[in-house]
């Protein structure tokens, strides 16, 4: 006994063994299929009614109905259709070809021996299914299956927008059958080719020219000091300091690439990084003077001046020192000694400017001393201002600007009433103005 499942109803199919009954008036030998006997008025094979020759053929409440080949067992609400009589078959030699078997096994199986077994309807290319869908068999039947990222609708294949589930990250471009995953730009996609991981453009080449700095999605370039960056956002151009301010350095400001520099004229030196100093050329020796020469530092070079400057009617008593013989008629309206010394200036410097003292080295009692510029000052730059009686302050009242030179001699004047004694010294002092105001 074979059971067959349909979807309504369970229907047991009774296969018998075939009853071979050889004909008795004939030397001709036949068979009949199961639930078939030879029938020999009509020399056909005869359908057996297993209803009225098997007692109970159906238990319970389970009614039989008889059928070509066997018989089915139906609940008693159930009512079959009847169908034609097929033709009856007719007897087969065993030497002879029989027509096309009558099947007993419901649709989809085939008879094996006493069984049915089920139709491989794809690998006997007996389905419907489109060129671009999969067969696969089923018990009984085939399904029609689409390629991976197709749904059936009917019987054609759709593709499937898997954009729709947002299974990418950033971007997804649908293609058929399938969908590609892309991310902004500054990003890659990671292993599982849906999420988005930040690329490092700076160990991947970035255009900046001096620094790159790599952040979420993109990257910034950066520029060394003395650089700033240019329009393109990558290249370093070089700052010009020198031409925000004129007074980054007190002479001259030079730039470079990516910094500046602070310059000296001629007979200075730098002072750390922005001020000039001057060079005393007589202390480092790098001067011309000769042996009956004195060096006197200046601003920005040197002067070599005689060491005995004594003009007649004076005479030299000792460096630096004249004095004028009281002996001497030519002296009676000359100062009694002049003293000699030197002093430099810088260029526009602010007025009105102390920039002297004058000191009486000898005192007498009784005697009152004035000071005055007795020669050297035509155009009135200098005045002399007395501090007290034996001392006055040589003050700049304009402002000069050099190179150039004066020599003023710088008169003490001393009276003494009681003794009707008057007498004076002066100071022939050199000023060099240098040709900077440092």
């Amino acid at each position: 006994m074979q059971g067959v499942c349909a979807a309504i109803l369970c229907v047991s199919v009774f296969l018998r063994s075939a009853i071979s009954q050889p004909p008795t008036e004939s030397d001709t030998y036949t068979e009949c299929t199961d639930g078939y006997q030879w029938d020999p008025q009509t020399q056909h094979c005869k359908d057996i009614n297993e209803c009225e020759t098997i007692p109970e053929a159906c238990k319970g409440e389970m009614k039989c109905f008889n059928h070509y080949g066997g018989y089915l067992c139906l609940p008693r609400s159930a009512s079959v259709i009847p169908a034609p009589d097929p033709p009856s078959q007719p007897g087969t030699n065993l030497e002879s070809t029989a027509r096309e078997p009558f099947n007993p096994c419901p649709l989809g199986y085939e008879p094996q021996g006493d069984s049915c077994v089920d139709v491989n309807e794809c690998e006997r290319d007996e389905h419907d299914c489109q060129p671009s869908q999969h067969c696969i068999n089923t018990p009984g039947a085939f399904t029609c299956q689409c390629p991976e990222g197709y749904r059936k609708v009917g019987t054609e294949c759709i593709d499937i927008d898997e954009c729709r589930y947002r299974y990418c990250q950033h971007r997804c471009v649908n293609v058929p059958g399938s969908f590609s995953c892309q991310c902004e730009p500054g990003f890659q996609l990671a292993g599982n080719n849906l999420s988005c991981i930040d690329v490092n453009e700076c160990d991947m080449g970035a255009p900046c020219q001096q620094r790159c700095y790599n952040t979420y999605g993109t990257f910034l370039c950066r520029c060394d000091q003395g650089y700033e960056l240019g329009p393109d956002g990558f290249a370093c151009n070089d700052i010009d300091e020198c031409s925000y301010s004129s007074y980054l350095c007190q002479f001259q400001c030079v730039n470079e690439p990516g910094k500046f520099s602070c310059q000296c004229p001629e007979g200075y030196q730098l002072l750390g990084t922005r001020l000039c100093q001057d060079i005393n050329e007589c202390e480092t020796g790098e001067h011309q003077c000769t042996e009956g020469q004195t060096c006197v530092n200046i601003h920005g070079a040197s002067q070599c001046v005689d060491t005995n400057r004594c003009q007649g009617p004076y005479v030299q008593v000792s460096d630096n020192r004249c004095v004028c013989p009281v002996t001497k008629p030519a002296c009676r309206d000359l100062p009694f000694s002049i003293v000699q010394r030197y002093m430099s200036i810088t260029s526009e410097r602010s007025v009105p400017s102390d920039i002297f003292q004058i000191q009486a080295t000898s005192v007498y009692p009784g005697a009152y001393n004035t000071f005055r510029i007795r020669s050297g000052d035509d155009d009135g730059d200098f005045y002399i201002r007395q501090i007290n009686n034996i001392s006055a302050m040589l003050v700049l009242a304009r402002a000069v600007t050099g190179p150039q030179e004066y020599t003023l001699d710088l008169e003490m004047v001393s009276v003494n009433p009681l003794l009707s004694y008057q007498t004076s010294s002066a100071l022939r002092l050199s000023i060099y103005v240098g040709p900077y105001a440092f």
